[in-house]
C-alpha cells in the first residue's frame, strides 16, 4: 500500500499547557539548585519529577498520534517523523551550551579549562547525534550523557522509548500491556523505595528517590530505564483504554496540581527517607497519569486557549536550551560566594527571563522554519516517490 503523509490530529490543548507549566517550573528548579546545600533543603524540591511527568506526557500522545495510523505507515516513516519533531532542538541546545561552554570555568566543573577547543568541538558533534558519551569522555566534569547540555539525557531515553514503541510495544494487546506496565510500576518501586532488587543502586548518591538517569554507567543507566518505562507505557496505555477524567477548569486544576507536586517540599527527616520515596512513587504510579487523565478528559475555552498554544510551544525548546545557562550561573556562583541576596534575585530573574526569550526565538527562528523544510523536503517527498513506484 502506497504510503502518504500524516496529516496532524486535533491537539490536546491542556496537555500542551500542561507541558510548558512544568518546563517552566523546571527552569525555577535548576535556578534554585545552585544555591541550595543538599537535595533536603532544594525550595522546589521535586521539580527534577517534571521529567517522568513529561514521560506520561509523551506515552499518551504517542499512542494517540500513531496507533490507528500503523496500517499506512511504515516504521522507518515513523522514526523520521520523530526525528523532524525532536531532533532539530536536540541539536540547538548542543550548539548554545558549545558556544558557551568556556564561560563554565569553575572549581564545580574542573575539566572545563583542560577541554581543547577541538576535543570541546568533537563532543558537540556527538551530541548532534543524541549518541550518549561515556564518563570517560565527559569535559565538565559531572559524568553527563552530552556535557554541553545535560537534559538531553531525558530525550535520548524518549527515544529509547520511541524504539521500544515502533519495534515491540505497539503489537502488544491491551492485557498484555497492563502485564508491561506492571512490570515496569515494579522497577519505579524498587527505585523509589530503595528496595534494589538487582543490586545496581548501591553506587548512587542519593537513596529514597527517583533522581538520576543521566550517565552511561550501570547504577545511572538501570535509574534511567526505571524512570522511562512505567510513565512513558503508563501514558501509552492510558491513550489506549481512552478512560479520561473531564472537569471544570480543567487546564487551571491540573496546573495546580503540577505545580504542588513539583514544588513540594522533600518527605521525611533522618531515619524516614522511605517517605520521599514513597512521595515519589505515588507522584508517578498514580497522581501523574490521572493528571494527563484530567487534561486530555477536559476542555479549554477563551484565553486560556491561546496560553495553553504557547505553553505548549515554548516547553521543549525551553527544557532543551535552558541549561547552559545554568552551567554560567554555578561558575558565577562559584566565583561571587559572598554577593548578596539582591544580586542573586536580579542574576536568577534575569537567567528565567533569557531562558524563556531564547526558546522563543529558537522556536520561531530556527525550530519551526527547520521542522517545516524537513517536513515538505523529506518526509512528504520520499512519501510522493513512494506513490509514484506503486
Amino acid at each position: 500500500m502506497a504510503e502518504i503523509y500524516l496529516a496532524s490530529k486535533k491537539r490536546y490543548e491542556i496537555l500542551d499547557g500542561l507541558r510548558g507549566v512544568a518546563a517552566l517550573i523546571v527552569v525555577a528548579y535548576h535556578l534554585f539548585e545552585t544555591y541550595s546545600k543538599s537535595p533536603a533543603e532544594q525550595v522546589l524540591n521535586h521539580g527534577y519529577l517534571a521529567v517522568d511527568f513529561f514521560f506520561v506526557l509523551s506515552g499518551f500522545v504517542i499512542g494517540y498520534a500513531y496507533d490507528d495510523r500503523w496500517d499506512r505507515m511504515s516504521m522507518k516513516n515513523f522514526f523520521k517523523r520523530r526525528l523532524v519533531r525532536l531532533h532539530p532542538m536536540v541539536i540547538m541546545g548542543t550548539l548554545i551550551g558549545a558556544l558557551l561552554f568556556y564561560l563554565g570555568d569553575c572549581s564545580e566543573f574542573p575539566l572545563v579549562s583542560k577541554t581543547s577547543w577541538w576535543m570541546m568541538l568533537a563532543m558537540m558533534l556527538l551530541g548532534f547525534t543524541m549518541i550518549p558519551a561515556l564518563p570517560s569522555m565527559d569535559i565538565r566534569g559531572w559524568s553527563e550523557m552530552n556535557s554541553l547540555n545535560g537534559p538531553t539525557w531525558s530525550l535520548m531515553w524518549e527515544y529509547v522509548a520511541n524504539i521500544l514503541y515502533a519495534v515491540f510495544i505497539r503489537h502488544l494487546s491491551k492485557t498484555a500491556l497492563m502485564i508491561f506496565v506492571a512490570f515496569a510500576a515494579f522497577l519505579t518501586l524498587n527505585l523509589a523505595l530503595n528496595w534494589d532488587v538487582f543490586g545496581l543502586l548501591a553506587q548512587r548518591h542519593a537513596a529514597y528517590t527517583v533522581i538520576g538517569g543521566w550517565s552511561i554507567t550501570p547504577d545511572q543507566a538501570f535509574i534511567g530505564i526505571s524512570r522511562l518505562l512505567y510513565p512513558f507505557f503508563m501514558g501509552l496505555l492510558l491513550s489506549k483504554l481512552h478512560k479520561l477524567i473531564k472537569v471544570r477548569g480543567g487546564f487551571w486544576w491540573c496546573s495546580l496540581m503540577v505545580a504542588i507536586l513539583l514544588v513540594m517540599p522533600r518527605m521525611g527527616g533522618e531515619g524516614q527517607e522511605w517517605m520521599n520515596g514513597l512521595y515519589e512513587a505515588v507522584c508517578i504510579l498514580v497522581l501523574f497519569p490521572i493528571i494527563v487523565s484530567m487534561g486530555a478528559g477536559s476542555k479549554v475555552s477563551g484565553r486560556s486557549v491561546h496560553l495553553c498554544k504557547f505553553f505548549g510551544q515554548i516547553s521543549y525548546p525551553l527544557y532543551i536550551t535552558h541549561y547552559p545557562l545554568i552551567y554560567m550561573q554555578i561558575a558565577w556562583a562559584k566565583e561571587h560566594p559572598d554577593a548578596s541576596t539582591g544580586e542573586v534575585v536580579a542574576l536568577c530573574i534575569g537567567l528565567y527571563i533569557l531562558a524563556i526569550a531564547i526558546a522563543y526565538a529558537s522556536l520561531k527562528l530556527y525550530d519551526l522554519p527547520v521542522r517545516e523544510w524537513l517536513k515538505h523536503h523529506w518526509l512528504m517527498k520520499n512519501s510522493r516517490k513512494e506513490t509514484v513506484k506503486q
